[in-house]
């Protein structure tokens, strides 16, 4: 298998991670498609030097955030203001309304919050162990585990408004 099969193989089985942390750094589709590009575009760069030391996924998020943050600051410097929109990336099939509102109401917070916060929370939201996260972000656990703390604080407190 050569490197490009490889990589496309990586890419195929961890889209949706990729288009996660998109959609949570975004705030609209085209900005989506952007920076979903733009993350698959530095993960090809950086493929070559990924040693296997952790798992691939921890290393395409880790990517993934990186380039999230980068594209989030070219933005702001542009000037480029976009409004927020309500996107969920789960959208339920449910009848129960009250379910619905209450993620659309947590994805509005979750939009809200600082770009270390939002990758924070995602791999939380996840599944993700502290040591996990510590990993992908480069702080410590015991940092990780205070700053989960503030923000489910900080998120109680803007939803409870």
């Amino acid at each position: 298998m050569t490197k490009q099969q490889a990589f496309t193989e990586v890419i195929k089985k961890n889209q949706g991670l990729i288009f996660k942390v998109s959609s949570i750094y975004t705030n609209n589709t085209e900005d989506q498609k952007d920076l979903y590009q733009e993350i698959v575009y530095q993960l090809w760069k950086s493929y070559k030097t990924f040693k296997g030391n952790s798992k691939i996924s921890t290393w395409m998020y880790r990517v993934a955030l990186n380039t999230s943050i980068t594209f989030l600051k070219k933005g702001k410097k542009s000037g480029v203001r976009v409004p927020i929109e309500q996107i969920l990336t789960h959208k339920t099939e449910q009848e129960d309304t009250i379910l619905e509102e209450r993620i659309t109401l947590l994805h509005t917070q979750i939009k809200k919050l600082n770009i270390i916060e939002k990758g924070i929370v995602l791999l939380y939201l996840e599944g993700k162990s502290y040591d996990n996260i510590a990993e992908i972000t480069g702080f410590s656990k015991t940092n990780i585990g205070t700053r989960l703390s503030r923000i489910k604080e900080k998120l109680k407190t803007q939803i409870l408004k």
